[in-house]
Order: C-alpha cells, then structure tokens, then sequence
C-alpha cells in the first residue's frame, strides 16, 4: 500500500463521499487539504458538510477541519506543519492516511514535496518597495511568476510581503523541495457542462440551507467586510449583499460566474501537477459511488501487486 491516498477534483465533484468510503473499507482517516475548512463557522461556504463523515452509521476521522478561528490567515506553510505532524501519527498508529480536497497549491505542495519555511522579514527590501507604487509592485510580483492568490495585490501590505516571499523563495530555490509523499492519486472528473449545473444546483442549495444566516452571523460575531471578503467567493458576494453593494439576483449571478472560474483554475492547477510528473488516475464522476469505490480498490490492489 502507498503512503498516502489522494482524492482530488474541482468544487462539486463529490469527493468527500469517495475519501469516507474509502477511510471506512481501509481504517483510514482523512486529512482536509481545504483552504478555508480550517475556519470554525465557516460551514455552509466552504462545504464542510461533516454529516457525510460517516461510514456505516459510525463515524469517520478527520483532521484539518475547524482548527483555526475566522479572521486568521491560514497558509500553506501552516497546513504543511499541520499536515506531516498529524500524517506521522497516523502512520505510526498502523492506519491509512487519505487527504481529500480541491485546494490546488495544498495538495500539490504535499504530493511533490515542497520545502516550505517561515519566510523571514526583510527590512532592505521592504525600505527599497517603499519608493514603489501600486501598479508597479504588483507589476514585480508578476515577474516571479503567476499568482498564486490574487488576494495579495489587493493592499499595498499584503503585496509587499507576497514579494517578500518571493524575492525568499528564488533566492533559497535550491533547497526547496524535499522527497515527497509516496501518494497515489484520484481525481474526480465531470464533463464541462454538467459540473456548471452541478455547481450552480448547490450554490442554489446552499442558498436553501442558510449560506446567507451564516455570513450574517460572522459579521455579528465581529468579523469585517474586508476580513470575510479575503476569503473569497460565498464570503465575498454574500458580504457585498449584506452591506448593499449588491442586489440577491446580481450577488447570485456573479457569485455562480466565480465559482465555475474558481473550478476552471483547480483544473488548471491539476493539469500543471501532471505536466510536472503527477500521476493522477481520473474518475468518471458519472459512476455511482459503488463503481467508484471498486475502480479505486482495483487500481490500488494493482499497485500493491
């Protein structure tokens, strides 16, 4: 058996379905590879649903779910510590670890091997960006490469310290990566046109079960606007219709136009991973869970062969 089970797929693919499945048949417990599942109260947005965490009436671990409170900035060097910490205790307690989740730079960061450090502050750099504007910081930020997250050219701090990080990683570069998890990996993959329909029949689902109730309740629990809207799409829309910049039926529209972008840039990111030499084995999403299931176990019993 591999080190580690990766189930990945864009938003609405129903992978945490499989990953408990699987947990349940292995003895397994799954590790959330989700940016913003860290958030407590952050439920409904961010697709939790933590009532299919069961597997024949009986409950399945998991990890990397409400572990940090709403207004932190989580990042990926803190899932990485989280990750290997909890990794290696299930390991060593004789069970299967199955990481589960859509957040591109986590999974990949985990699958080949990232060496990530807490970046140190550097004064020089940040005194000779001081002379800089907007347009031009954000301008050499670009030239280290595509944006990772476009939330770091919305203010001038959080763009000079993306730069920091940088400016860090190109200098360091050499010592970055380290040997990776041995994972085998399964994506979650739907036609074009029917993951549109899937996305927009939850988003309208969502809606029914209370996604606006929920990011009212943050705002009352004394998060800002500016602080929601970080986290992007549900919390960004909603909170533009809760302060009135934004009709229901324009924040519905533009919501649901962000959603199927935010699925096309996962696919993106998973198509760079195997261009890279990630071996990812597609699942036609179109299969009832059993068949999935079955695929999976066929292609794992292959691998132990």
């Amino acid at each position: 058996m591999n080190d580690l089970i990766t189930i990945l797929g864009v938003t609405a693919t129903g992978k945490t379905k499989l990953a408990v499945e699987l947990t349940g048949i292995l003895d397994g417990e799954i590790i959330s590879a989700d940016s913003r599942q860290v958030y407590k109260g952050m439920d409904i947005g961010s697709g939790k649903d933590l009532a299919e965490y069961t597997f024949n009436g009986k409950p399945v671990d998991y990890h990397l779910i409400d572990i940090v409170e709403p207004g932190y900035e989580y990042n990926v060097y803190e899932f990485n510590r989280d990750f290997y910490k909890i990794y290696n205790d299930i390991i060593a307690r004789g069970k299967m670890p199955i990481m589960c989740g859509g957040s591109g730079l986590y999974l990949d960061s985990i699958i080949s091997g990232y060496e990530l450090k807490k970046v140190p502050v550097n004064k020089f750099l940040r005194k000779n960006l001081e002379e800089f504007n907007d347009e031009e910081l954000i301008s050499k930020l670009k030239s280290y490469g595509p944006l990772h997250n476009v939330t770091d050219i919305r203010d001038r701090e959080r763009l000079v310290r993306a730069i920091e990080i940088a400016e860090f990683e190109r200098q360091n570069s050499e010592e970055e990566e380290r040997e990776p998890v041995n994972s085998i990996n399964f994506g979650i993959k739907f036609d074009r046109e029917t993951i549109r329909n899937r996305i927009t029949d939850r988003l309208h689902e969502r809606m029914e079960n209370g996604l606006i109730k929920e990011v009212e309740g943050l705002l009352d629990g004394g998060l800002t606007p500016e602080q929601l809207m970080f986290y992007g799409l549900e919390y960004k829309y909603i909170t533009m219709h809760i302060t009135g910049e934004l009709g229901f039926d324009e924040m519905f529209a533009q919501l649901n136009i962000a959603i199927h972008q935010y699925a096309k840039k996962q696919m993106t990111w998973y198509r760079r991973m195997e261009k890279k030499g990630v071996k990812i084995h597609w699942i036609d999403g179109d299969i009832n869970l059993d068949h999935k299931v079955t695929v999976v176990m066929g292609i794992l019993r292959n691998y132990q062969g």
